[in-house]
């Protein structure tokens, strides 16, 4: 199909959900009320690590209006564990905020007194707070089947590290931090869930349904089939919502509560259910005079929490990451997740790319000005070529980033604004190998009346992935998106999709969609090639009719033909993608994130504002562009953020000491910059349909070193730990340390 006759593809068609959400109709699961429904509250540690001596659950259990309370003893001698958590803390507690206990009463007053009531004895033990802590020598053991705090470990290595440094005629070594940081989907963790003779359902805000049923299966030892996840609108997820949170105690409690719980986080709830990696990163890069790279070396070190939950995929992925986009002969990465007595931290929008992608950018930008070279000229000049190999075992580059840089520097300016002495501009190039499991399936269903339902798996999370398939199948079959239908997941219903992130779903579950509708036009096809009693060649697909010269058959009448007026049926279309989209090898795709930025600092008061940020998306080609401009904004808000005031604080207790919306910064409208512009790259050189590539993650990870960059262009001291408050800056624009020490 070329691009000339694209319909919807390549349009920013309205929002197929556009109505229902802007209307209220959109219902979320805070909206929803299942018959019987009790409601349900968690009671949570106040210790960051201590032993439970003992819980006394006699005089919640005994308040009017409560069913059920929850503690470890009621899940048998071995309390299960899911993604290194167990279901609800039993014999010790590690972090602020770890379930011990959860009650299910007839209205959530009665609950939060009941779980009031619930009377818990602790022996207190040494808390181990920040990665320092958890690194030292003697550190109290977080898991004592662990001989020391290290959850995970991730070496990558290529050539001969001291050769590549030795060769080098300039080395340069940083060390730099990131902080620990929140998702903030406005949405907070929302889980209701019924236990009866057909099975366990489940209604979630989970962008993974399918890996949620599987886990659920494995705790309670029943068949998956046995499990039914059912997801309706999400409000936002960002990764927070990735893999099973506390889904498995709500299904606890139902059991023994005998009927259907809601439980509702609090923010300050999900703040302590998940968050972002802090990080501590060193990085030794070499160069050749002439600014050829010759080596890196990295070690990074990243809180994870008091559970896995999803750090050792971070941790792979930072050992990955911080070797940016460049072609490195000599490697040597060690990547390590440290456990620590805080809220677990997981997956977050380009899981281990913010943290080192910060430190490898600014280092680039270091070395630029120790050799005396334009950062941007250092940069094209050791961007990998197409196919070339970033990590061995992994999949060539797919992007031309030569192009993609070029193309910001041509609308940043950069070339006018850099001349300028002093210029508080600065930039930063950034891939990463998107974390895709390369499994989708899709069915796309015409029935009588003519309308395509779409089954696919991906979550609607307000990414605008129902919009975005709807355009695919609409596309193909050439149906108005008006007679396309898509429904949330619902894993009794929808074929079986991976997951909902790492910017897979256009791409995956956009393949398998396509192949859905082309298999449905192909049976289309046939009905009308022999009603017309012609080749099938001959049939064109125009407007949701069957065109064959002067002869026309309506999609409905197509199913007439088949299946007799009256009769109904129905046609039913399948597809799937799997490894093949990438020949078998990984990543799926490679996802492209560039970025410029223009400061404005106020040196009396340490104030730093973003004026102007120019963002590269190589998307390969937007099927919705607004769409996809959109998720680049959002995405570059979220580097504003952690760029410039967000931060979790643990105090030495292990106490949250931002814990609501109140206290915690968040990026606001007054910090959008006054000039935001996205350009959206299309060589259609991407595996999914219509040579898309994902995105919606790149967007936040030029901001932070742009920033820094920018900054010490414009006042010759480098800040190497965000975020960059006004106290941190004062404090370093009053001792300053020159722009090229090491």
């Amino acid at each position: 199909m070329e691009k000339s006759e694209l319909k919807y593809v390549g349009r920013s068609v309205p929002r197929v959900d556009g109505i229902e959400k802007v209307t209220g109709q959109a219902k979320f699961l805070g909206d929803l009320v299942v018959a019987g429904m009790l409601h349900g509250k968690i009671l949570r540690s106040s210790y960051p690590h201590a032993r439970i001596l003992s819980i006394d659950t006699s005089k919640a259990e005994t308040l009017p209006g409560v069913a059920a309370v929850l503690t470890a003893a009621d899940l048998g001698d071995r309390v299960p564990t899911y993604n290194g958590r167990p279901v609800i803390a039993a014999n010790k507690v590690r972090y602020v905020g770890e379930p011990v206990a959860a009650v299910a009463a007839t209205d959530l007053a009665t609950a939060e007194e009941a779980a009031s009531l619930i009377e818990i004895q602790y022996e207190e033990l040494p808390p181990v707070i920040g990665i320092d802590a958890a690194r030292a020598n003697g550190a109290p053991l977080i898991h004592e089947d662990h001989s020391d705090n290290i959850c995970s470990h991730e070496r990558v290595e290529r050539g001969n590290i001291e050769e590549g440094l030795a060769q080098s005629d300039v080395v340069v070594e940083d060390h730099f931090t990131f902080p620990m940081v929140y998702h903030y989907a406005m949405e907070p963790h929302s889980v209701i869930a019924q236990w009866n003779d057909e099975g366990v359902t489940v209604w979630s805000s989970a962008q993974h349904p399918f890996q949620v049923r599987n886990d659920i299966a494995k705790i309670f030892r029943i068949p998956p089939s046995r499990v039914r996840m059912v997801i309706s609108y999400l409000g936002g997820g960002y990764g927070s919502k990735s893999y099973t949170k506390f889904e498995p105690l709500v299904v606890a409690l139902a059991r023994k509560a005998r009927a259907p719980v809601r439980v509702c986080n609090s923010v300050s709830d999900s703040m302590l259910t998940v968050r972002r990696h802090s990080a501590q990163v060193r990085v030794k890069t070499g160069f050749k005079q002439d600014g050829t790279l010759m080596a890196r070396e990295a070690e990074i070190y990243l809180d994870t929490g008091a559970y896995d939950d999803n750090g050792p995929q971070v941790t792979i992925r930072a050992a990955t990451r911080v070797l940016g986009p460049y072609r490195i002969p000599n490697i040597l990465t060690n990547a390590y997740s440290v456990y620590t007595n805080s809220g677990s931290a997981g997956s977050f929008r380009a899981i281990g790319a913010p943290q080192v992608i910060f430190a490898g950018e600014s280092q680039i930008d270091i070395a630029a000005a120790r050799l005396g070279i334009d950062p941007v000229k250092l940069r094209l000049k050791n961007l990998l070529r197409k196919d070339e190999e970033l990590r061995p075992g992994l999949k060539g580059i797919d992007a031309n980033l030569a192009s993609g840089l070029k193309k910001l520097i041509n609308a940043s300016q950069w070339k006018t604004s850099a001349r300028k002495k002093a210029a508080p501009v600065g930039l930063a190039c950034a891939v990463t190998n998107a974390g895709a499991t390369p499994v989708s399936i899709s069915m796309a269903r015409m029935q009588s009346d003519g309308v395509v339902n779409i089954l696919a798996g991906s979550t609607e999370m307000g990414q605008g992935v129902r919009t975005v398939l709807a355009q695919i199948a609409g596309e193909e079959l050439s149906v108005p998106l008006d007679q396309i239908a898509i429904l949330g997941a619902d894993t009794k219903v929808t074929p079986y999709d991976s997951s909902t992130g790492s910017s897979r779903s256009t791409t995956c579950m956009g393949n398998a969609v396509q192949a859905a509708a082309r298999d449905l036009k192909k049976q289309l096809i046939k009905i009308a090639a022999d009603a017309f009693r012609v080749a099938q060649g001959q049939v064109k697909l125009q407007d949701g009719a069957l065109i064959c010269g002067e002869g026309r058959l309506s999609f409905k009448e197509a199913l007439e033909r088949r299946f007799g007026k009256g009769s109904g049926g129905e046609l039913i279309g399948r597809g799937e993608t799997g490894p093949e989209i990438a020949d078998n090898r990984l990543p799926v795709f490679w996802e492209v994130g560039m970025g410029m930025v223009e400061l404005a600092v106020d040196q009396e008061t340490g104030q730093v504002r973003i004026k102007r940020l120019i963002s590269v998306a190589d998307v390969g080609k937007a099927i919705h562009p607004e769409g996809c401009i959109g998720q680049e904004e959002g995405a570059a808000m979220m580097g504003i953020g952690h760029t410039l005031f967000e931060q979790m604080l643990y105090d030495a207790n292990g106490q949250l000491l931002n814990p609501n919306l109140v206290d915690y910064r968040l990026p606001t409208f007054d910090d959008v910059p006054e000039e935001f512009h996205t350009v959206l790259v299309e060589n259609h050189d991407g595996p999914g349909p219509y040579g898309v590539r994902g995105m919606g993650e790149g967007g936040l990870l030029s901001v932070a070193p742009s920033a820094t960059n920018a900054f010490a262009r414009a006042t010759g001291v480098r800040i190497r730990d965000l975020p960059l408050t006004p106290e941190r800056v004062w404090r370093a624009l009053k001792e300053p340390k020159p722009e090229s020490s090491t």
